[in-house]
């Protein structure tokens, strides 16, 4: 196990360093930029020159399943790296394109080839567990060249924990055998006894081949030039992978079928139209098909897999423009949801899903991640989710078949997650191996009392009983919809209890907000902290209390010029660099807006979503990443990046299709077959925002929205079906349910959709 680790920039101590990886990494990818590319479950991390292993910290990489199938592949001209003419990702983030030019290369002191005669082209992409590469080079001298082209390869096959620093003291064996004429074989024997393999083949021939290089001697005509291909393929099947160009149109057609007939939003602004696409493209890579449906993975390169909190809230964002998403979620999530009591992984009956690993160290037990259930928050996010998607898409039929797990999951929430009766679901790990905080924030210092101390279990968040809150209330009304009126008369009383018992116990007038958390004596964590934006976006925060928490995240103690802080500045453990104490996450702004505009409060909203459009003009490839940091906006300066961000990240790509939905109150109803705006308005950087194929109940409808002062102008552009849009001003999402008039709730479909 690890005695120490650097983290945040930061020395942290001995006892807490062991957990340090399972939340963050300890190496940077930032040294210079990086170029992502994902199919399923492979992704791959190239250098801007196209390369793998170039990185100092070895960052770099070709993986799969959650181990690292190549940790090299450089290629080299004359034995020299190549001069970098430009490199990127095409907008859909399916090929990679790099341009190089040879240096001037010299032999004896005498130059042989002049910089900028040969022109190189690396054409990159993935598709069915495999890394294709075209390799073209021309020459564009006057006489005729020699060549040599190579390909340094290898694999330590790394698990991904390792990667990210965890440090092993046994590993299994790597070999590497030559396959003929065309192919290497890289094989890993695991301590699972599990084989794992690379096969590479080159197309032609390379001229020698080693169990570590290719080689290519090549004689160039003025003019002349040579491809050569090459496939890494991460599975042990022995058919050979498909030719290049096949496998080209095929992921190019797959991308295609992907995006047929999706929610398109365009705008007046030709940045924030940048940052929609490349979000857009983002969540077309991320979503993986699985057996259970279309599921987000969290983020590259840390959590290319399954994370319950992850796609809940991604699912969530994106409810409104694509509801497939959220359906594929749940059935996947269903499906493994906990059925008996494990305390290796956290487990208890009716928990949903934290993480899922599939790599060696999770096999072993190394890493309790193979299947685990440490968290808090993702089961009545579950609950939720599958309440928002019946509203918004009317699949009443998908409800009947998840209402099973619905109540199990509600079970454990009455049972297990209540540790000591009292009303509110607390969470303790069963062992040393699991995380020590189990919310959103569960980096080891992220809950905390205002004078620094770190809260002791069992903890219960302020947002987690928002999240209960919610989970009942939508569960009641689902109850009705399937015709269980006890039911969801019991679960809306419930529902209306915890509420008043919530704003009892977490509120502090002394800091005009709720409080962080409760530790395991019930005393407040009196810290003003992010988590309370979360009571507002699920609606369990009273309106007067929900406005003292408007204003204090406008302040400047939260509010960072880009956006809203994890912790305000005078909290006693703010680092404007740390993970979780001082942070700016997208995601995170993006549900508190929801609840602003579930409170009306719609000047506010427009701060958060100016403050992220601004920090997103100034990231690479206009990419909001998972975090960056929460120093203060200065003039001329862009945000502070975070070094160990995932970019990119699923719910930080779907932030900016629900900050546009929490700016237009957006709300539907199949039933009634329509949708309404509540109060919208629009930033001052859009005055024109088109939705096209917005769905509703099989119907279809393109919209366009003017923004004239405060206000917004609706036109229907087309309407192919019996949907009725209507703009609706004076009645907000925040007009209460029966019996619970003091407390809002959103109409069908609202919270998300």
């Amino acid at each position: 196990m690890l005695t120490e680790a650097v983290v945040d920039h930061h020395r942290v101590p001995a006892e807490s360093a062991a957990e340090t990886p399972f939340y963050i990494a300890t190496r940077s990818v930032a040294e210079r930029p990086r170029r992502i590319l994902k199919h399923g479950d492979t992704f791959a991390v190239f250098d801007s020159f196209g390369d793998i292993g170039a990185a100092p910290t070895g960052q770099d990489g070709l993986f799969n399943c959650d181990t690292r199938h190549l940790s090299r592949f450089e290629f080299a001209l004359n034995g020299h790296q190549p001069l970098l003419l430009g490199s990127n990702v095409r907008d859909d983030n399916a090929v990679l394109t790099v341009d190089l030019t040879n240096p001037d290369i010299y032999f004896d002191d005498r130059l042989v080839l002049p910089k900028d005669t040969v022109h190189v082209i690396r054409t990159i992409f993935l598709w069915d567990s495999t890394a294709h590469q075209r390799l073209s080079a021309r020459n564009f001298g006057d006489q005729t060249i020699e060549l040599n082209l190579s390909f340094a390869f290898a694999s330590d096959f790394a698990d991904l924990f390792e990667v990210r620093g965890m440090r092993r003291e046994r590993r299994g064996e790597c070999s590497s055998a030559v396959n003929g004429t065309d192919g290497v074989d890289l094989t890993y024997r695991g301590l699972d006894h599990k084989l794992r393999q690379t096969r590479l083949v080159f197309d032609p021939p390379p001229t020698t081949l080693g169990k570590h290089i290719a080689a290519y001697a090549v004689r160039l005509a003025p003019g002349g030039q040579v491809s050569i291909f090459s496939a890494a393929t991460c599975h042990e099947e022995k058919e050979p992978p498909l030719p290049f160009l096949k496998a080209m149109r095929a992921n190019l057609r797959d991308r295609r079928e992907q995006a047929a007939g999706a929610t398109s939003v365009t705008t007046s602004n030709h940045i924030f139209n940048e940052i929609l696409c490349q979000s857009a493209a983002d969540l077309a890579m991320l979503v993986t098909q699985t057996a259970e449906g279309r599921y987000p993975y969290a983020g590259i390169p840390w959590y290319s897999t399954t994370f319950g909190r992850d796609g809940l809230v991604t699912a969530m964002e994106l409810l409104w423009c694509d509801p497939s998403i959220a359906k594929g979620v749940l059935q996947r999530l269903a499906a493994f949801q906990a059925q008996t009591l494990d305390l290796e992984s956290d487990a208890e009956p009716g928990k949903i899903l934290h993480e899922m690993r599939s790599g060696e160290m999770a096999l072993l037990g190394e890493v309790p991640f193979r299947l685990y259930y440490g968290s808090v928050d993702a089961t009545p996010l579950f609950v939720m989710l599958a309440c928002l998607y019946a509203e918004r898409t009317g699949d009443l039929d998908t409800l009947r078949n998840l209402w099973p797990h619905v109540e199990a999951a509600l079970a454990w929430i009455d049972g297990p997650a209540d540790k000591d009766g009292d009303g509110f679901i607390e969470y303790d790990r069963a062992t040393d191996q699991g995380l020590a905080n189990q919310g959103w924030k569960d980096s080891y210092d992220a809950v905390f009392h205002a004078d620094g101390r770190l809260a002791e279990g069992p903890i219960a968040l302020c947002e987690v009983q928002g999240y209960v809150y919610a989970a009942k209330q939508l569960a009641a009304r689902a109850a009705q919809a399937l015709g269980r009126r006890e039911r969801a008369l019991t679960l809306a009383a419930e529902a209306v209890q915890l509420a008043e018992a919530f704003d009892r116990a977490f509120w502090r007038p002394d800091i005009g907000t709720y409080a962080l958390a409760l530790d395991g004596d019930k005393s407040q964590c009196g810290v003003r902290s992010s988590n309370a934006g979360h009571a507002l976006f699920t609606g369990i925060a009273r309106p007067e209390r929900a406005h003292a928490v408007a204003r204090g995240f406008m302040d400047r103690r939260f509010f960072s010029g880009w956006g809203i802080r994890t912790v305000a500045t005078e909290a006693a453990r703010f680092n404007p660099m740390s993970y979780h104490n001082g942070s700016v996450w997208p995601h995170d702004n993006a549900l508190i807006a929801l609840g602003l505009a579930r409170y009306d409060l719609k000047s506010e909203v427009e701060r958060v979503f100016q403050g992220l459009f601004d920090a997103a003009t100034a990231m690479d490839l206009r990419r909001l990443p998972e975090l960056f940091c929460g120093f203060k906006r200065r003039a001329g300066r862009g945000p502070t990046l975070y070094p160990v961000a995932c970019s990119p990240q699923a719910w930080a790509a779907a932030t900016p299709f629900s900050l546009l939905q929490a700016s237009l109150g957006l709300a539907f109803d199949p039933d009634k077959r329509t949708i309404k705006l509540h109060n919208p308005r629009l930033p001052s950087f859009l005055s024109e925002v088109t939705i096209r194929d917005l769905q509703l109940a099989g119907s279809r409808v393109d919209l366009a929205l003017y923004r004239h002062g405060d206000e917004v102008a609706l036109r229907v552009l087309r309407n192919v079906g019996e949907v009725q849009v209507s703009v609706v001003y004076g009645q907000t999402l925040s007009s209460g349910p029966e019996g619970a008039s003091s407390r809002p709730a959103a109409p069908r479909g609202a919270i998300d959709a």
